[in-house]
């Protein structure tokens, strides 16, 4: 077996961080716990503040410094999304639990069982690299460690920002040099065995095994005997849960579309780690924002603003689901500013993923135009982008209409739409602009004149007579003809005048 360890050794900064309002720089961030600091991130260390110092300590050191709260189910949705992006390459995805002896010291570790996907994914580099591509989005530093043993690969991931155990041999000997506070009981007993001079894991074997049971409890035996391989270590796979719902309590007010989507960008990221996981896409997903309330005494309570968002075709592109969700807030007015974002998503679609293509295809081309189109939909909204459909109708003037696009439309659909070809007459020419209505034209000794312009008939005529049925009978003669500069028109003659000083020949249309 082989286990790959993402430690995530700032995550409880960088879930506090995904709430703030972009900013330029790293600002100074520390994580509080009462009135005690646990965590600070590189900008805060520069200026002094340490873990383990005093909150009006810390003040007076780096007055600019931004306070958090720790937060342990904030980091357990960032964790979550960590591991649903790991799920995409092997079932066998578990998160490393507290030890025993330390439960309230939460590891941040994800772990892999990758033995059964290296041939899939062309070895364990190439492995290593298309996750952490998939890791990128979601914004943490990781540690990434292989090692023959799930304990071994966690304890080593907390050492080594990258390291490869190629067999049971090389972990152990890896393990050796591990601080031995890494170990449960070894954090809880830390000034017995310092001061017994046990530093490293290399010291503790050295110890008989009776002395460290009696006098540490038989847990440092247990972890010790998982990480070197001797003891087994089952591990239960993490299990998806059916639909997708992640929330994030913001730090500041979002009054702007910009600071919303900041926050949104968050809980994307991770609805895309999530349908990566089971391969799929999402066809709709709602975005909830919780507002301000306006006063104390509002009987109306806590304002929730939804907003859905309809895909056309499935997808978990995070670029293309950030364009339309940043295009729906954009025209959004909101009734007080946001505290807390949640997204929700149920409806998805399983199926392969699109192939790269070196030149493009048909499904390509309609993939680019139902995007177009739901882009469209999601600023103007959808009553407002409309598309010809042709009609059983002989008459050009009656022979489409205007319907509300369907952005999952074929593409050869709307190309006959547009080009005026009715179903009567698929092969017929038709140009690419009609009229409004028939414009009538004067004639020179019995030739049509446009703009003043004596016109050339290439080709026709081509009769339709039609619309008996409802009252307005047309009976046409259609030519096509040329200007004396080499632009083409349609137009054509009526072959039963309405009165004696009538025009008889009209333009109808243009070709482009």
């Amino acid at each position: 077996m082989l286990w790959i360890a993402l430690h995530l050794p700032l995550l409880s900064l960088e879930s506090f961080a995904a709430t703030l309002p972009p900013a330029p720089g790293e600002r100074p961030l520390a994580l509080l716990d009462a009135q005690a600091i646990l965590h600070v991130n590189a900008a805060a260390r520069a200026l002094g503040v340490r873990p383990g110092f005093k909150r009006a300590t810390a003040l007076a050191l780096a007055p600019q410094l931004t306070f958090g709260q720790a937060d342990r189910v904030r980091d357990g949705q960032a964790l979550a999304a960590v591991a649903h992006a790991a799920l995409a390459f092997t079932p066998s995805v578990s998160i490393q639990p507290p030890s025993a002896a330390t439960p309230d010291d939460a590891p941040h570790t994800v772990l892999l069982e990758v033995h059964a996907s290296l041939r899939y994914f062309g070895g364990l580099p190439a492995l290593r690299q298309r996750l952490q591509d998939a890791l990128e989005p979601l914004g943490h530093r990781v540690h990434t460690v292989s090692a023959r043993t799930p304990l071994g690969a966690a304890l080593l991931a907390r050492v080594h920002t990258h390291l490869d155990c190629a067999d049971l041999g090389a972990t152990r000997a890896a393990l050796e040099r591990v601080p031995v506070w890494l170990l449960g009981p070894g954090r809880a007993h830390w000034e017995a065995l310092q001061g017994m001079g046990l530093r490293t894991v290399a010291d503790l074997r050295g110890v008989p095994r009776d002395g460290l049971a009696r006098r540490f409890g038989e847990v440092v035996l247990d972890e010790l005997d998982r990480a070197n391989g001797t003891r087994p270590d089952p591990r239960e796979p993490l299990a998806l849960p059916p639909a997708f719902d992640s929330r994030l309590e913001l730090f500041a007010r979002a009054d702007t579309t910009e600071q919303l989507m900041h926050g949104a960008a968050v809980l994307l990221a991770r609805l895309v780690a999530w349908l990566s996981a089971q391969h799929a896409f999402v066809r709709r997903f709602t975005l909830l924002m919780e507002h301000e309330q306006r006063s104390r005494r509002d009987p109306s309570g806590i304002a929730v603003t939804s907003l859905e968002v309809a895909l056309a075709e499935p997808s978990r592109d995070p670029a293309h689901l950030r364009v339309l969700l940043r295009e729906r807030l954009a025209q959004l007015q909101l009734p007080a500013p946001t505290l807390e974002l949640r997204l929700q998503a149920a409806d998805i679609a399983r199926r392969a993923p699109p192939n790269a293509e070196l030149f493009p295809t048909p499904a390509s081309e309609h993939e680019g135009l139902t995007r177009l189109v739901e882009r469209l939909q999601a600023r103007l909204g959808r009553e407002q982008v409309l598309r010809l459909v042709p009609r059983h109708d002989h008459r050009p003037e009656r022979a489409t209409a205007w319907q509300r696009v369907d952005a999952a439309m074929r593409p050869t659909r709307v190309r006959s739409a547009v080009h005026g070809a009715s179903a009567s007459a698929p092969h017929a020419v038709r140009p690419v602009w009609l009229l409004q209505q028939p414009e009538p034209l004067h004639e020179r000794d019995s030739t049509p004149l446009v703009e003043g312009q004596a016109l050339q008939l290439l080709s026709g005529p081509e009769r339709i007579e039609s619309g008996w049925w409802d009252g307005e009978l047309v009976a046409r003669d259609y030519f096509i003809a040329q200007l004396p500069g080499g632009a083409l028109v349609w137009i054509y003659r009526a072959r039963v005048p309405t009165a004696a000083t009538a025009p008889c020949w009209f333009l109808q249309g243009r070709f482009g």
